[in-house]
């Protein structure tokens, strides 16, 4: 048994924050400029630069990617043998997502859903817990802004409509989300389970490496076709046109019921933030 005091988990939690929100990846990045090559739309390609230079200023800054730095999204594997010590690990975690937010000055963006009153440190936050075996506790934090979020759709095909349908369902969400998302978008993909497992995969797979491929050859294959497909809607950065609707489609999978057929799908803007660290 490993023990790990909890203001380890505040600290780590509060240091991704720091970092997510003002530092974009290596991996969209080099798929923003790789794009901004090949776009053939002048306003497309303009738009690109903007963004890109965005990105690197942010970094060397210290101030956010975007004005909105989204709901604190965490992703947490918790090793089986770890104990936490020193109090409560989702007080914990909650207090550095609040010191995180207080002192980027991050906008707070979290209210109660239907009297509207802000919470205004940014909390709750949203926390996806899974044991698994060791001793070690991985962290992933994933600011999740709203843009993209109420963009995301998720679709209860039947069994009959089959794999051409998984795909023609995706396609269509992107369609009707249109500019709204603030593209180059990535494009998170959830098939199986029930309704809010598709919808936690679709989450969870935006937080792979922007543009890797699945391990599953099929999905992989899936995912190339998609993405010429998204491209081939004439969406382009910001809407504003071109080849260049989205950086990647990203799909998870797991087995569901016989009579369903749920496809999720989770949008991110361009700026797919997402950092990772172990305990």
């Amino acid at each position: 048994m490993r023990e790990i005091n909890v203001q380890e988990v505040e600290k780590t939690v509060y240091d991704l924050f720091q970092s997510a929100c003002c530092e974009i990846g290596e991996d969209v990045l080099h798929l923003l400029r790789e794009r901004q090559k090949t776009e053939e739309s002048p306003f497309g390609r303009e738009v690109l630069r903007q963004l890109i230079e965005n990105d690197e200023l942010a970094a060397a800054r210290h101030m956010p990617i975007c004005q909105d730095t989204g709901m604190a999204v965490i992703f947490m594997e918790v090793g089986q043998d770890v104990h936490f010590t020193g109090g409560d690990v989702n007080a914990a975690i909650e207090e550095g997502v609040r010191r995180a937010y207080r002192d980027g000055c991050f906008r707070a963006s979290v209210l109660s859903p239907l009297e509207r009153v802000n919470t205004k440190d940014n909390t709750p936050a949203i926390v996806h817990m899974r044991i698994v075996p060791g001793d070690k506790v991985t962290l992933t934090a994933a600011p999740k802004g709203f843009g993209s979020e109420n963009m995301s759709k998720l679709w209860m095909l039947t069994p009959s409509q089959g794999v051409e349908g998984v795909k023609n369902a995706i396609v269509e969400t992107v369609r009707l989300a249109g500019g709204n998302p603030c593209p180059p978008v990535v494009v998170g993909v959830g098939i199986g389970g029930t309704a809010e497992v598709a919808m936690l995969m679709a989450k969870h797979s935006l937080t792979r490496e922007c543009g890797t491929p699945s391990d599953d050859p099929m999905l992989a294959e899936m995912e190339r076709e998609l993405l010429e497909r998204i491209n081939s809607l004439g969406i382009g950065p910001q809407g504003l046109g071109g080849r260049t609707t989205a950086l990647a489609v990203h799909i998870e999978q797991m087995p569901t019921h016989i009579a369903g057929l749920p496809v999720a799908v989770n949008m991110q803007c361009h700026a797919a933030r997402h950092k990772t660290a172990t305990i």
